[in-house]
C-alpha cells in the first residue's frame, strides 16, 4: 500500500489485499503504475496483508515539491533528514501473541536497543550549526504511538500527513501509527550531542541504557553518547492547533451531522476480534474491487456482509468514532484510503471546528469520552479501506 496517495483513477493500485487486489503470491510480482500529479510531501509504503509490515515490509516515501511554499523556512531537506520510527519484535508477528504487550525495541532509522541489547548501535543524525533542517518524521509503527522530542531543541511543524501546515512550534510530538510530520529544526545550539527520544505508549518505556533513543550530533562534536537531560515539555503538540497552510473548505454545513451522509462507527471487542457496528471485518475470498467489476453494485451484494458502506458520489460525508472502553487498546488511529479528511473534532477536545481544521489521513480516535469526527468529499470513486492502523487490530 502506498500510504497517503489518492490513487485517483488507479484504485486497483492502492494495495490492500482482498479490498483492491489479491495478495502477491510467492515467486510472483505485481507492477504498481500510478500518477501523482497533485500531491507532494511525506508518505510511506507497507504490506497490507495480515501483520506482514510489523516484520519489516515498510519504508518511507517522499515526493518533493519544486515549488514548496515553505521552502524559505529551511536549508536542507534530503535523504538524511527522514526519520522513521518503528516498533521491533524479536518474534515474528504471526508467531507471537495475538496482541503483543509491547515491542522489544523502538527503531529510529532502523537502529535501536532493547533492554537486553544496550550495546547495540544507535542512529546518528548529523547537523551543522547554523543550518535549518526539514526533518520528515514517519511513524512506521504497527501498534504503539510514540512521544518524540529532541533535547535542547524545539520543532516547527510545517506538514501533517502530506498536507502543508501553518508553522507551529512544539517541543514534543505524540505521533500515532502511520502518521507523518515535517518539522523544521534550527541547529542553533552549542556544538554537542543531544538525545533524540521516541518513547512508546506502552511496553519497554523510558530511556535506560539508551533504549527508545537516537543521537543528534553537531559537526565537530565528539563521537560519544549524549549526556543531555530531558526537560518536561511546555509546548506539546495538540492537534487542534494544526491548521492547513492554505485554506481548505470543510465539506458540509457548520453543524454536527450537517452533511449529505453521516456515519457513526460503534467499536466493540469480544475478547478475540474487534467489531464496528456489530460486524467484524473478514477478508472476502474475492477482492471487493473485483466484486464490483463483476457487476455487484448494492451493499448487500458485496462481501464481507456488514463491512461495506456504499456512499453517494460527490457528496459530503461525516464519520464519528466515539471512543469506548469496550474497544481496548485505545487510542485507535484510523486511516482512510484515497482521501484526506478534515478533523472537525479531535481527541481530547469537545469543540467542533468547521472553519480551519487540519486535514490529514490518519487520526487518533482518542480515549473513552472522545468523539473524534472527520469529514471528506466522495470525489474519488472506488472501494477504499477505512481501518484502525494498529496492525494487530485489523
Amino acid at each position: 500500500h502506498w500510504h497517503g496517495f489518492f490513487q485517483h483513477g488507479t484504485n486497483w493500485a492502492d494495495g490492500p489485499a482482498f479490498v483492491n487486489q489479491c495478495p502477491i503470491a510467492s515467486g510472483h510480482s505485481f507492477l504498481y503504475d500510478f500518477q501523482v500529479p497533485d500531491q507532494a510531501g511525506t508518505f510511506w509504503y507497507h504490506s497490507h496483508l495480515s501483520t506482514q509490515y510489523c516484520d519489516g515490509l515498510r519504508g518511507p516515501f517522499v515526493v518533493y515539491d519544486p515549488n514548496d511554499p515553505q521552502a524559505s523556512l529551511y536549508d536542507i531537506d534530503n535523504d538524511d533528514t527522514v526519520i522513521t520510527l518503528a516498533d521491533w519484535y524479536h518474534v515474528a508477528a504471526k508467531l507471537g501473541p495475538r496482541f503483543p504487550p509491547g515491542s522489544d525495541a523502538t527503531l529510529i532509522n532502523g537502529l535501536g536497543r532493547s533492554p537486553g541489547t544496550t550495546a547495540a548501535d544507535l542512529a546518528v543524525i548529523k547537523v551543522t550549526q547554523g543550518k535549518r533542517y526539514r526533518f520528515r518524521l514517519v511513524s512506521l509503527s504497527c501498534d504503539p504511538n510514540h512521544t518524540f522530542s529532541i533535547d535542547g531543541h524545539t520543532m516547527t511543524i510545517i506538514e501533517t500527513d502530506s498536507v502543508n501546515t501553518q508553522p507551529l512550534e512544539v517541543d514534543s510530538i505524540q505521533i500515532f501509527a502511520a502518521q507523518r510530520y515535517s518539522f523544521v529544526l534550527d541547529a542553533s545550539q552549542p556544538v554537542d550531542n543531544y538525545w533524540i527520544r521516541a518513547n512508546p505508549s506502552f511496553g519497554n518505556t523510558g530511556f535506560a541504557g539508551g533504549i527508545n533513543s537516537a543521537i543528534l550530533r553537531y559537526d565537530g562534536a565528539p563521537e560519544i553518547e549524549p549526556t543531555t537531560t530531558q526537560t518536561t515539555p511546555t509546548k506539546p503538540l495538540n492537534e487542534v492547533d494544526l491548521h492547513p497552510l492554505t485554506p481548505m473548505a470543510v465539506p458540509g454545513r457548520p453543524e454536527p451531522g450537517g452533511v449529505d451522509k453521516p456515519l457513526n462507527m460503534v467499536f466493540n471487542f469480544n475478547g478475540t476480534n474487534f467489531f464496528i457496528n456489530n460486524h467484524s471485518f473478514v477478508p472476502p475470498s474475492v477482492p471487493v474491487l473485483l466484486q464490483i467489476l463483476s457487476g455487484a453494485q448494492a451493499a448487500q451484494d458485496l462481501v464481507p456482509e456488514g463491512s461495506v458502506y456504499v456512499l453517494p458520489s460527490n457528496s459530503s460525508i461525516e464519520i464519528s468514532f466515539p471512543a469506548t472502553a469496550n474497544a481496548p487498546g485505545a487510542p485507535h488511529p484510523f486511516h482512510l484510503h484515497g482521501h484526506t479528511f478534515a478533523v472537525v473534532r479531535s481527541a481530547g477536545s469537545s469543540e467542533y471546528n468547521y472553519d480551519n481544521p487540519i486535514f490529514r489521513d490518519v487520526v487518533s480516535t482518542g480515549t473513552p469520552g472522545d468523539n473524534v469526527t472527520i469529514r471528506f468529499e466522495t470525489n474519488n470513486p472506488g472501494p477504499w479501506f477505512l481501518h484502525c492502523h494498529i496492525d494487530f487490530h485489523l
